[in-house]
């Protein structure tokens, strides 16, 4: 009886089977074509999956994106690179505890990109360089040793330049930015305006009594609010006219102004060329200076003017003076410098100022004695243009040490907080290193070659300098 009913059973279950197969199929199909009743374990799976490759592919294309620009390999190359804006910026524990200094460099850099993530030496590269811009240093070639050379020679009679040729009358003013900022404590503890003031008085009381001074403020008036704007951008005021000093006369004339308000350069710049509007080149020699902390905040040009007063009949010699400046405003300065072809120069404090002054006390004196002797002394320039190269050589030194300390701190704070690993860190310190090593090559190699032109006529050197140099510049 069983035996009988065997096949029967045994068909049942196939059927079964083979029911429950196909009927588990289509209710797999029909959940997955539905949206999905998959179970919260697969859920997260996949969206683990998927945010990993959408993390993976973003970057992916950020590295792609990375374009790490070259470091200089010419001297010309590293003269052209701008200021940063944190250059010489000093994050030392004397007025401050460690904690703090560092919380403030974190602070800073806080924008740099990010390499804590086993970054590739493309990153690391591009890290270091997005450093460099922040820290870039002002290095200067042997172009502005020309500069220095022909202000100090101001009077030969081998320069060929009517602007650096004694005449019957020399004038001297000074532009002096009297914003608020100036109102900033240098070492020593006065603010920027009565050190100016101070270095000002000195360089005036020891020019020869025939020269004529003049002192012309700007940005005196107001205040440095939005409302004052337009009345601190219109101030400029020839507080000491061309005359020669009077002690009493120049006081009174100091006296009368406080840092202030804005920053009118330019405006500053175009008066001047009015003040110097009798003194023509051809029978007064004329030197500008101007003396300022910042850029310009009005809506004037100063490369404009700076120009129009270098291109004119007056034919003077604009020398440029950055009191206490970083950055950008080192930057804004210099260029007003090399548009009129004069020497600029960052100060720091009061006799900074004035040793920057008395280059021109010096050719004061000359001129004084070719008036008295009616001919110009024709006597060599060797020491004078070994002590110029001197101090441009040890100017650059000073430069490239200070960048390279300043930078193996940053890497060492950041590495100290992990911002990135010890191999990350070794990889910069030794980029850094190379870096600065080729600058220190460079450098040497100027000194050596300038050293072979100071035994040469003043004419025979700057030929030279041309030759070697300019062509350079040029091209670049």
């Amino acid at each position: 009886m069983i035996k009988r009913y065997i096949p029967f059973f045994i068909a049942t279950i196939l059927l079964l089977l083979v029911t429950g197969c196909f009927g588990s199929g289509s209710n797999d199909t029909n959940e997955n074509e539905g949206g999905g009743q998959d179970s919260p374990i697969e859920n997260e799976e996949n969206e683990e999956g998927s945010l990993e490759e959408d993390q993976q592919q973003f970057e992916k294309e950020k590295e792609e994106q990375i374009v790490v620009d070259p470091l200089p390999t010419t001297f010309e190359e590293l003269e052209l690179l701008p200021v940063g804006p944190d250059a010489g910026r000093v994050y030392d524990h004397s007025e401050r505890t460690r904690e703090e200094s560092h919380e403030i460099v974190l602070e800073t850099f806080s924008d740099l990109p990010d390499i804590s993530n086993n970054p590739s030496q493309e990153q690391l590269d591009y890290f270091y360089r997005e450093l460099l811009k922040r820290v870039q240093r002002d290095f200067q070639g042997p172009e502005h040793i020309k500069r220095e050379i022909r202000f100090s020679a101001l009077g030969d009679p081998d320069i060929g330049d009517s602007r650096y040729e004694f005449k019957e009358q020399l004038n001297v003013i000074v532009l002096l930015d009297a914003s608020g900022s100036m109102a900033n404590v240098v070492e020593g503890g006065k603010t920027r305006m009565d050190a100016a003031k101070d270095a000002i008085t000195q360089f005036m009381q020891e020019l020869p009594e025939e020269t004529n001074v003049a002192l012309r403020v700007y940005g005196h008036e107001g205040s440095g609010s939005q409302s004052d704007k337009d009345r601190s951008c219109s101030s400029s005021e020839l507080v000491y006219g061309f005359a020669p000093y009077a002690e009493s006369d120049f006081s009174a004339a100091l006296n009368q102004f406080q840092p202030a308000g804005w920053t009118p350069t330019g405006l500053a710049l175009s008066e001047a060329e009015k003040d110097l509007s009798s003194f023509d080149g051809e029978t007064n020699t004329n030197i500008v200076y101007l003396v300022s902390d910042g850029i310009e905040t009005c809506d004037t040009n100063p490369l404009e003017a700076a120009e129009q007063l270098y291109h004119s009949d007056i034919l003077p010699i604009i020398n440029v003076i950055g009191f206490g400046v970083l950055g950008d405003e080192q930057n804004h300065l210099k260029e007003i410098a090399d548009r009129v072809d004069g020497i600029y120069q960052t100060v720091n404090d009061e006799n900074e100022l004035l040793e920057e002054f008395n280059k021109t006390k010096q050719i004061s004196e000359a001129w004084e004695e070719w008036k008295k002797q009616g001919m110009i002394s024709l006597r060599k320039r060797n020491f004078e243009i070994e002590t110029l190269i001197y101090r441009y050589i040890t100017n650059q030194r000073v430069n490239r040490g200070n960048q390279r300390e300043q930078i193996y701190l940053l890497l060492s704070v950041f590495r100290d907080h992990d911002l990135f690993d010890r191999d990350s860190f070794q990889y910069l310190d030794n980029l850094n290193k190379e870096f600065h090593d080729w600058i220190g090559g460079e450098i040497e190699r100027f000194r050596e070659e300038l050293y072979e032109l100071s035994d040469a006529t003043y004419e025979e050197a700057i030929k030279k300098l041309e030759e070697r140099y300019e062509s350079n510049v040029d091209e670049n």
